[in-house]
């Protein structure tokens, strides 16, 4: 297992090696750097792929102080140069597209491009900011029960199989350091306005059963990259597309990664 010592953090990776063209990946909420293994699987033949866990999640060991998306954006920023990476593609699901998009504003002469899949760059929308907030706030006091990580693992992957893995995960894990993080998720500032600062080529990918983020947020957030070509929809992906659809959006990617050589 490999960490990196990073802003007071003592942060999980994983490095597939290879003089290909680096990209990191970072995850979304609740899940850890493992989501991407599809994603590893295809790409690391070709390129150099990164992946990491973030504050509060997966192996990291998080100091559980107060900490913002631009404070991840710092620890892959950290991250790559632990790893002696001086430009990369920077993709992220969900949360781990709202570092990656801070990434890019933080340090422009870094990014080679962004994938930004199911995510968006507005805050946290208001209707659903109490129903979360209950949501973290029962898993970090109980844990995640089954009827409580049934609903999550539906609103996110919507896929028995992958239900059920995640769920057995969760379950194993401790459950109180999910407070910080899920402050940092529900707090977060909108980058809308930002979002023409951005000039990098950029694929934004999401799924057409994605229920936590609609694709019309995605929708506008590419139409407001310059880098972005439109939106490549995912016909029945949920939340986590690149896990229930890994097909598909493997092929998007490598197109896009192509493109940039």
């Amino acid at each position: 297992m490999a960490y990196a010592d990073i802003n007071g953090q003592r942060i999980f990776y994983t490095d597939s090696g290879g003089d290909g063209p680096p990209v990191v990946f970072s995850h979304g909420f609740l899940m850890d750097s493992s989501m991407f293994a599809p994603q590893v699987a295809a790409l690391a033949g070709e390129f150099r792929v990164i992946t990491w866990d973030a504050r509060g999640f997966g192996a990291t060991e998080f100091d559980e102080k107060p900490f913002t998306y631009w404070d991840n954006a710092s620890d892959v920023l950290a991250l790559c140069d632990h790893l002696g990476i001086e430009r990369a593609v920077f993709a992220g699901m969900s949360q781990g597209g709202f570092a990656s998009l801070r990434v890019a504003l933080l340090a422009p002469e870094r990014r080679r491009g962004l994938i930004l899949i199911d995510t968006q760059a507005g805050a946290e929308n208001p209707d659903k900011v109490d129903l979360y907030a209950d949501l973290i706030e029962a898993w970090a006091t109980v844990g995640p029960g089954d009827d409580l990580a049934n609903i999550v693992a539906g609103i996110i992957l919507d896929d028995p199989d992958l239900n059920r893995q995640w769920i057995a995960r969760w379950q194993s894990r401790p459950h109180e350091t999910i407070r910080e993080p899920g402050r940092c998720l529900l707090e977060r500032e909108s980058l809308v306005d930002r979002l023409g600062d951005i000039t990098c080529p950029a694929l934004v990918i999401h799924g057409d059963n994605d229920s936590a983020i609609e694709l019309e947020r995605a929708e506008e957030m590419s139409a407001r990259l310059s880098g972005s070509d439109g939106v490549v929809v995912v016909r029945g992906g949920a939340h986590a597309a690149n896990l229930t659809h890994p097909e598909p959006v493997n092929a998007a990617i490598l197109k896009f990664l192509r493109s940039l050589s």
